[in-house]
């Protein structure tokens, strides 16, 4: 791994739009915000590959935690009351601050997606959008460690993964 540690640029493919203005009180996972609607809006010049899109119920985003604190290796998770490996979490404080959410397709004007399940913050880049399959993308039965029995039942953010001037 002699580049393990080289830069690796991202270009956004647009931005996502959502009445989440601040970190505290966002949803923390698309599963909580199921009624809370916003847009995806696709630069103009990947406006094409959007085509086919409308036939998927849910899509998968890759976007920017732009506003997240820096990396932090160990970290105590909305959803549990003691410090855990970061790569054993999804907190926003990560080495390469990249999000995903599984958001509902409510349908598509030309470059312009409407969305629901939005737990993103208003203007983050958007880096990816790809189709949910659920033959692939869901394993309803597989273990998830430590949040199997997790210490508490947040919903929300607060604000232990960003700084108070960057939000």
């Amino acid at each position: 791994m002699e580049d393990a540690h080289s830069e690796i640029r991202f270009r956004a493919v647009g931005v996502v739009r959502s009445p989440h203005r601040e970190p505290r009180g966002t949803p923390i996972q698309p599963a909580y915000a199921s009624d809370v609607e916003g847009e995806v809006i696709v630069d103009p010049a990947y406006a094409e590959a959007l085509q086919d899109i409308e036939g998927f119920e849910r899509i998968w985003l890759f976007y920017l935690l732009d506003r997240a604190r820096r990396f932090e290796a160990r970290v105590i998770p909305y959803r549990d009351t003691q410090r855990r490996g970061l790569f054993a979490t999804r907190s926003p404080a990560r080495p390469n601050p990249i999000g995903m959410s599984a958001v509902r397709l409510l349908g598509r004007c030309e470059n312009v997606l409407r969305i629901s399940g939005v737990d993103i913050l208003d203007n983050t880049p958007l880096l990816d959008i790809k189709p949910y399959v659920p033959v692939f993308d869901a394993f309803p039965n597989a273990a998830a460690g430590w949040f199997d029995t997790c210490g508490t039942d947040r919903k929300t953010a607060d604000d232990r993964f960003h700084s108070k001037a960057e939000s």
